[in-house]
């Protein structure tokens, strides 16, 4: 795989000097920079609140070079930082379940991704065990099969930050009429903040299902003339 410019990539921090960043690009051997600018908007006075030696994180591509590649860690958006960390979760544990089925997981890793991510091999696996046999001896099959089975798959969660506030009299009333959903869970941060979380069986669910729900609480607040900003990571 090449890594071409606006591509989302996973990273790991190698070390902080003078005003870059140096960066490992994870499944890649490329290097990578990240200037202070692209790590946050403004001043940034403590650059440890970002990033820090062996830190994962996920960069944007946004110039390639010979020797290195060029990236911004602020230009990455919320969705695509849980995409890209949920994905490398996944990843993690399926290198770890093939270390009890066969003694050279990377090989065989190699060779699923000549054909599919990793992802879309584990999402077609469980809809179709028979194309692990593709890659995988019977009895390695067999083993792979059963272990996918039994693992229970958790929900995946899609989270965001707002701002509600109202400055009407009747703006508790409001703001809890907006806020009424069954669909996902809301909790105050405090100072007009809140936390909102929906849950679906794949993050791309879950994450479609959040945005339609703020949808409906931004034309609730425009209705009651509330403030509604939301934060992005």
């Amino acid at each position: 795989m090449e890594i071409k410019e606006t591509d989302i990539v996973l990273c790991t921090v190698r070390k902080i000097e003078g005003t870059t960043v140096f960066v490992t690009i994870d499944n890649y051997e490329k290097e990578g920079s990240i200037v202070f600018s692209e790590i946050a908007a403004g001043r940034i006075r403590n650059i440890r609140e970002y990033v820090s030696p062996n830190k994962k994180i996920v960069c944007k591509v946004i110039k390639m070079y010979q020797d290195h590649v060029e990236l911004s860690f602020r230009r990455v958006t919320a969705t695509e930082r849980d995409a890209v960390m949920e994905k490398s979760k996944q990843e993690t544990t399926f290198k770890t379940m093939l270390k009890q089925v066969v003694s050279a997981p990377e090989k065989y890793i190699t060779e699923i991704q000549k054909d599919l991510s990793i992802q879309e091999f584990l999402s077609q696996a469980k809809e179709n065990p028979k194309i692990i046999s593709n890659y995988f001896s019977k009895t390695e099959a067999e083993k792979l099969t059963k272990m996918l089975l039994e693992k229970k798959e958790k929900d995946k969660e899609a989270k965001r930050t707002f701002t509600l506030k109202s400055d009407s009299n009747s703006g508790i009333n409001d703001i809890k009429s907006i806020l009424s959903t069954k669909d996902a869970e809301v909790s105050y941060l405090g100072s007009s903040q809140f936390a909102i979380t929906t849950k679906a069986k794949d993050f791309k669910e879950a994450n479609a299902k959040l945005n339609l729900i703020l949808d409906k609480i931004s034309k609730a607040a425009k209705d009651k003339k509330c403030l509604f900003e939301i934060k992005e990571k």
